[in-house]
């Protein structure tokens, strides 16, 4: 019985660092692009379906055609919206390289980790 406990518990540490591994590469492969000598547009949206779009796509104009120069990408951070907000922010991202979609608890750890990424 004291074998079985110990095998689990190994089990457990080994599938909890694959998950953290897991993490990891989705992490650097969602932010790889991060620069941290360029300005980021972080818009943060609950339950926007039906502005959102416009907005971002009015935002993207800007800096596509030049007259927003400053801002590199524009990260839409969903706050748990009830509604189609993060599926439109979502499509948008798959749209242009320049848009990340995410939701808070994501934006939230990229602010966190902003300093690590070089």
């Amino acid at each position: 019985m004291l074998e079985f406990i110990k095998e689990t518990i190994i089990w457990i540490f080994a599938l909890y660092g694959f998950i953290e591994v897991i993490k990891s590469i989705k992490y650097a492969h969602t932010y790889a692009n991060l620069k941290s000598d360029k300005m980021y547009f972080i818009l943060a949206v609950k339950n926007q379906e039906d502005k959102i779009e416009g907005t971002v796509r009015s935002l993207l104009f800007r800096i596509l055609y030049g007259k927003e120069d400053l801002i590199n990408n524009v990260i839409i951070a969903d706050l748990d919206s009830n509604d189609k907000t993060l599926e439109i922010a979502e499509k948008l991202e798959r749209e242009y390289e320049n848009v990340i979609a995410i939701d808070w608890k994501e934006c939230k750890e990229l602010i966190e980790n902003l300093n690590d990424i070089k």
